[in-house]
């Protein structure tokens, strides 16, 4: 009896073998796991399962994806290459904004960072204060009744000039 345990042991082992080097053949040729997994008949929860069993097939498995990565990049890049060629614009565009720092849309930030001292003056603090309390200002506090507000460029407050549309008489001719 244990001898036919241990022969059907094997069996499976070597079976699990033969499975994991199909499936990491497959992750070489096209690197999705979903794919390689329904092209060789294995589960997607068999691969994740084996990989948390096995270090060293999960190692081997990611080395797998990584040359299926670069396959087909370098696929991708030959296409990319015989457009140009071809005279498409959308792809010449393409290759010179990704490879060439001239072309590309980057934005660079240069900032200089103060540590000594950051404290705030204490009139820095109240404008701070004082342009959070009017920017948090609705029509249905009852606080705003007693805020003036520093009149606009026609000279008017902006509560004055609500005010004065809602009385402005209607003159169409």
């Amino acid at each position: 009896m244990k001898n036919r345990h241990a022969t059907r042991k094997a069996t499976v082992e070597a079976r699990k073998a033969q499975e994991q080097s199909l499936l990491l053949e497959q992750f070489r040729k096209l690197p999705v796991v979903s794919v390689a997994c329904e092209k060789t008949g294995i589960g997607r929860a068999s691969y994740y399962r084996w990989r948390q069993e096995d270090p060293k097939f999960a190692t081997a498995a990611d080395e797998a994806l990584t040359d299926g990565t670069n396959l087909v990049s370098d696929m991708a890049e030959s296409q990319l290459l015989s457009q140009i060629r071809d005279g498409n614009l959308g792809a010449v565009m393409y290759w010179l904004k990704h490879r060439n720092p001239h072309y590309n849309n980057k934005l660079e930030v240069t900032a200089r960072l103060k540590h000594e001292n950051d404290n705030l003056t204490p009139e820095q603090e109240a404008a701070i204060t004082e342009a959070l309390r009017l920017a948090s200002l609705t029509e249905d506090d009852p606080s705003t009744s007693s805020i003036s507000l520093p009149p606009s460029s026609h000279g008017t407050t902006p509560t004055d000039a609500a005010d004065s549309e809602a009385v402005a008489p209607d003159v169409q001719g």
